[in-house]
């Protein structure tokens, strides 16, 4: 098992990037964030669990 499970390996991304919707060419804004990378911290979030909050 790798020591970084949330990476998307190529095998994977070739499933799930045909169910993506595409980026217009143009758009108003920032550009947005690499698809493959976002899924990929979503993933590192929803591994790594909840995240200690401080009481104040």
């Amino acid at each position: 098992m790798s020591d970084r499970p949330w990476i998307v390996d190529d095998a994977l991304w070739a499933v799930i990037e045909p169910l993506l919707p595409k980026w217009p060419k143009r758009s108003p804004g920032p550009r947005p964030v690499d698809d493959r990378r976002c899924l990929q911290g979503c993933r590192r979030r929803l591994k790594s669990g909840p995240v200690a909050t401080r009481e104040s």
